[in-house]
C-alpha cells in the first residue's frame, strides 16, 4: 500500500537573511528514487527537564527530558534524514515549571527552562497542549514569544522557543484569528538514493498544523472565558487544508495534542485523532495527551488501527509517552512515483522508544541539558523546602483506591474550610447548606512504582503540599442535589471493575482505563459504600449525611477544583453551570496555608474515611497492582484485609484484598 503525497518542490533558499526566497527550476528526480525519513516526537514532557523527583528529593532515572535528549541524538545518528516535533503539554507539570510561572515568573527576556533544553536539541516545530493554558494567556504569550491579540496577551515578542509553534483551533474573540499561527512550512535537505544508486541532496517540504483538545474552554474557564473560542479538530483541519495544499508541501503532518477515540465525532471531542486521520491531505499523525504509548496494546482491536506497526486509518502515527519517558519514532519510507513522493506503507512503521528498557536499565542523561536549568533548578528546590509545619500523620496514596484517604483528607479539609469561610460573603442565601469536599488522588502509580504521594510524619514543607496536590488547579464550589451527589459518586466508582463473587481465579479490582485522578472521594459528613459486585451506575449504597439517608432533592455545596466543576472528566451535572464559587486561589496554595495554620497536624484535624467497599465474599481472589513492599502502610491505615501476593521485580507488586470484611 502506498500513500500519495504532493509534488516535491526543489527550491534554492536565499543565502542572506531577509532576502526573498528564489525558486530555481526544479531538477527532475527520477521515479524509483527512495529515501528514509524519521519523524521524531516528544509529547507531554510536562516540564520534567531533569531526572529528578522533587517530592522525594532524589534522582529519578525513569523520567526526564535530559534522557529523552540522549534518545533523540541516537535516533538522529541512525536516521540522517530526520525531523523533530513536540505535541504539547510542555510548560506545566513540575515544581520547576510552577517556580518559573508562579513563584518567580521569568521575565520577558528570559527563556523558560524547558524551552532552553529543547532548543539545545533543535526542534522543527510543536503545538500547544491543554496544560499550556494553565498559567493564563499572558504567560503563554510571553514564554512562547508569541504576540497575541487577546485580553492579557503580550503585544511585544518576548524570549521563546527557537522553533515554530502552530495551533489552528484556538481563536481570539477580538479578531477571530488563531492566537498562534495555525500552520507553517518546514523545509530540510534530505539525502535521496536514485535508481542507479547515486545519492542526491534535495529539499523536503513538510507542512505542520497543530491542534489542542477543544474542552480547554471548560477546563481553564477562568483563564479563557470571553477571550478565546475553540473549534473542533476536524473543522480546523478542513479550514486550513486548502491554504496548505496551495503551497505544495511534500508531507502534511498533523501535530495533535490528543489521542484516539472512535465514539461518534463531535467538535468538543477531547481525543479526536482517529477522525483527524480521516481528513484528506493529512499524511502523518503525531498524538499526545493520553499519556499512553502508540503503537501499543492499549489500542489493540480499535477499528482501522494497526496498534503494532503504528497506523491510524492508513496514516503513520505515533504517541511518544509522557514525562520524558519515551521518544516517538516514525520510520517513514518514501518512494518516488509519477513525479511525486509516496509513502511506502509496507516499509514504514512507528515505535515508542523508552529511556528505560527495564528497571535500572536507563540511558544516560545528555550532559548538555542540566547546566541550562541549573540556577532555576537550585532555586526551585530551595523554594519547595520552605518549612510550613509538622505532621503526626503519614499521608500516602499507595492504597487510595482501596480506602486509605490519608492523602485526600487534608485536601478535603482545607477546601471545605475555605468554602465555609468564603461562600457566605458571596451567597449569604447558601450559608446554611452543608458543605462537602471532593478530591482525587492524583498519583496512584500510573507513572510507575514511584508515582505515589507519600508524606511521612514529621516536618512539612511546601514540597509536602505540592506532593499532596499535584496540579495547579484553582478551587471551585458547586451546588448539587442529593441525586446529583449520588451520580457524582457513581461516576467516580467506575474506577473499579465489576466483580463476580462466584468466579474462581483472580479478578482485577481496578479498571486501569479509568484515570485515578477521576476517582473523586467525598468527605464532610457523608458516608457511603461502593458495591463492586454491581454494574457501573448502581454501585453507591447507603449514602447518608450525618447518619441520615441522603434525599434526592436535598441540597449540598461541594468544594472541588476548577477542572472538575467545569466539566473535566465528564461527570454528570458538572458543566460549569452550577458553580457558586470560583476562587482566585490555587487549591495547592489553600492547602499549604491550611497546613501552616495547623502548625502540628494530628489525626483529629482530619476527617474520617467516608467510604468503604460493601462486604462481598468472593470465591476467587480480588487483586490489584501497587508499589511493592507497602503492605504495612495499608495495615497502619486500618486496611488489615490487604496482603501482598507477588513482587513483580520492577518496583510493583500484586496485592489481594479481602472484600468480605
Amino acid at each position: 500500500m502506498s500513500l500519495r503525497l504532493r509534488p516535491l518542490a526543489l527550491v534554492a533558499m536565499a543565502a542572506l537573511a531577509g532576502c526573498a526566497t528564489q525558486a530555481s527550476k526544479p531538477a527532475q528526480l527520477p521515479d524509483g528514487s527512495h529515501a528514509q525519513v524519521a519523524i521524531l516526537e516528544t509529547t507531554d514532557v510536562h516540564s520534567n527537564v531533569l531526572s529528578y523527583d522533587y517530592y522525594r528529593q532524589r534522582e529519578d532515572d525513569s523520567v526526564g527530558y535530559e534522557r529523552t535528549a540522549t534518545l533523540i541524538r541516537r535516533a538522529r545518528a541512525q536516521y540522517p534524514n530526520s525531523f523533530l516535533f513536540d505535541s504539547g503539554d510542555t510548560i506545566q507539570g513540575s515544581v520547576l515549571a510552577d517556580y518559573q510561572a508562579l513563584v518567580k515568573p521569568v521575565g520577558c527576556e528570559e527563556e523558560l527552562g524547558i524551552y532552553r533544553a529543547m532548543d539545545a536539541l533543535g526542534y522543527d516545530g510543536g503545538t500547544a497542549g491543554n496544560h499550556e493554558f494553565n498559567y493564563g494567556l499572558g504567560f503563554l504569550s510571553q514564554v512562547t514569544g508569541t504576540p497575541m491579540n487577546v485580553e492579557g496577551g503580550h503585544s511585544n515578542r518576548c524570549a521563546g522557543p527557537h522553533f515554530p509553534l502552530v495551533l489552528s483551533n484556538v481563536l481570539s474573540t477580538r479578531d477571530g484569528q488563531p492566537i498562534f499561527q495555525p500552520w507553517t512550512m518546514v523545509q530540510k535537505d534530505i539525502t535521496v538514493t536514485a535508481p542507479d544508486g547515486s545519492q542526491h541532496k534535495v529539499p523536503l517540504k513538510i507542512a505542520i498544523i497543530g491542534f489542542t483538545p477543544p474542552p480547554i474552554l471548560e477546563w481553564d474557564k477562568q483563564n479563557l472565558a470571553g477571550k478565546v473560542t475553540v473549534t473542533g479538530v476536524v473543522e480546523a483541519a478542513k479550514t486550513y487544508m486548502p491554504a496548505i495544499q496551495a503551497q505544495h508541501p511534500d508531507l502534511v503532518v498533523a501535530v495533535l495534542h490528543g489521542g484516539l477515540n472512535t465514539a461518534p465525532y463531535t467538535p468538543e471531542m477531547e481525543n479526536g485523532g482517529w477522525y483527524l486521520a480521516g481528513v484528506p491531505g493529512i499524511d502523518v499523525l503525531l498524538l499526545g495527551h493520553s499519556h499512553t504509548e502508540f503503537p501499543g496494546p492499549h489500542y489493540k482491536g480499535m477499528a482501522e488501527v494497526d496498534a503494532e506497526r503504528g497506523f491510524v486509518r492508513g496514516k503513520p502515527a505515533v504517541m511518544g509517552g509522557f514525562f520524558g519517558k519515551d521518544l516517538g519514532v516514525i520510520d517513514l519510507a518514501l518512494q518516488r512515483k509519477d513525479g511525486r513522493w509516496v509513502i511506502d506503507a509496507g516499509q514504514t512503521h512507528s515505535e515508542v522508544r523508552p529511556i528505560c528498557a527495564k528497571k535500572n536499565d536507563c540511558v544516560p542523561a545528555d550532559p548538555a541539558i542540566a547546566p541550562l536549568v541549573a540556577q532555576a533548578q537550585q532555586s526551585a528546590v530551595a523554594y519547595v523546602n520552605t518549612p510550613i509545619g509538622n505532621s503526626q500523620v503519614r499521608m500516602s496514596s499507595y492504597f487510595a483506591d482501596e480506602g486509605n484517604m490519608s492523602a485526600l483528607a487534608p485536601i478535603n479539609a482545607a477546601m471545605r474550610d475555605y468554602v465555609q469561610a468564603e461562600l457566605p460573603k458571596l451567597h449569604p442565601e447558601l450559608a446554611k447548606l452543608p458543605v462537602l469536599s471532593a478530591a482525587a488522588a492524583f498519583r496512584t502509580g500510573f507513572g510507575g512504582p514511584d508515582d505515589y504521594t507519600d508524606v511521612a510524619a514529621g516536618p512539612l514543607t511546601l514540597r509536602s503540599a505540592a506532593d499532596l496536590y499535584f496540579y495547579p488547579n484553582t478551587l471551585a464550589a458547586v451546588q448539587v442535589s442529593g441525586a446529583g451527589l449520588q451520580a457524582w459518586l457513581e461516576k467516580s466508582a467506575e474506577r473499579f471493575n465489576q466483580i463476580d463473587p462466584n468466579k474462581e481465579g483472580q479478578q482485577p479490582l481496578v479498571d486501569d482505563h479509568y484515570p485515578g485522578f477521576n476517582f473523586d472521594q467525598i468527605q464532610g459528613g457523608v458516608s457511603y459504600q461502593i458495591d463492586v459486585s454491581k454494574p457501573a451506575g448502581q454501585r453507591i449504597v447507603k449514602l447518608s449525611y450525618q447518619g441520615k439517608p441522603v434525599k434526592p432533592d436535598q441540597q449540598f455545596i461541594v468544594a472541588t477544583n476548577n477542572y472538575r466543576a467545569s466539566g473535566g472528566g465528564n461527570f454528570p451535572g458538572l458543566d460549569g453551570k452550577n458553580i457558586v464559587l470560583a476562587a482566585p486561589d490555587g487549591a495547592r496554595e489553600i492547602l499549604a496555608k491550611w497546613l501552616q495554620q495547623k502548625q502540628t497536624l494530628t489525626a483529629q484535624d482530619l476527617p474520617h474515611a467516608s467510604w468503604h467497599f460493601a462486604p462481598l465474599k468472593t470465591r476467587g481472589e480480588v487483586v490489584f497492582k501497587a508499589a511493592a513492599g507497602k503492605q504495612e502502610v495499608a495495615h497502619e491505615a486500618g486496611l488489615k484485609n490487604i496482603r501482598q501476593l507477588k513482587d513483580n521485580g520492577d518496583g510493583t507488586a500484586i496485592y489481594a484484598i479481602d472484600l468480605s470484611h
